[in-house]
């Protein structure tokens, strides 16, 4: 097996997407786009995600008290390709408002997990970022933006 066969197949589970976003020490905001969230406790909550060890965003994250995991809407596409696009500034133009430890909470996103910077965890080529959760919000009904195979989806009910 070769990374490009494990990555292919890895793409074949379909994920929500999430921006992670922070506020350095010095003000700074950061941010990125990642499909590696998932729920690891209801007591105490707890969330993971997880970043490539050789991402520049990394010092920021590792460093910052808090941040927010912002689920996106299937309007925000455009969103979640502009916070994986290198050397911009993600945030030009982009709505938010402070969230728990400074951390950026985007408007319009599905949900939102305002995190603790709890633990990290260092495996293979990533660090697994657990955050506890100190307050979250959802939009019921709205529509998230879908993740498979290398596009975007919105929700289709069966």
């Amino acid at each position: 097996m070769d990374s490009q066969q494990f990555r292919a197949a890895l793409g074949m589970f379909a994920t929500g997407v999430t921006i992670i976003t922070v506020r350095g020490s010095d003000g700074s905001l950061a941010g990125l786009t990642a499909n590696s969230f998932n729920s690891v406790s209801l007591d105490p909550p707890l969330v993971l995600w997880s970043l490539a060890r050789r991402a520049g965003s990394m010092p920021v994250f590792t460093h910052g008290s808090h941040y927010a995991i912002n689920i996106l809407a299937a309007d925000q596409k455009d969103l979640a390709q502009r916070f994986a696009t290198r050397d911009i500034d993600r945030f030009a133009g982009v709505a938010w408002r402070e969230g728990a430890g400074g951390a950026p909470v985007l408007d319009g996103a599905v949900a939102t997990f305002e995190c603790a910077n709890r633990s990290r965890y260092e495996e293979g080529d990533h660090v697994i970022f657990v955050g506890e959760v100190e307050r979250c919000t959802a939009r019921p009904g709205a529509q998230p933006l879908i993740f498979h195979g290398g596009r975007y989806f919105t929700e289709l009910p069966i």
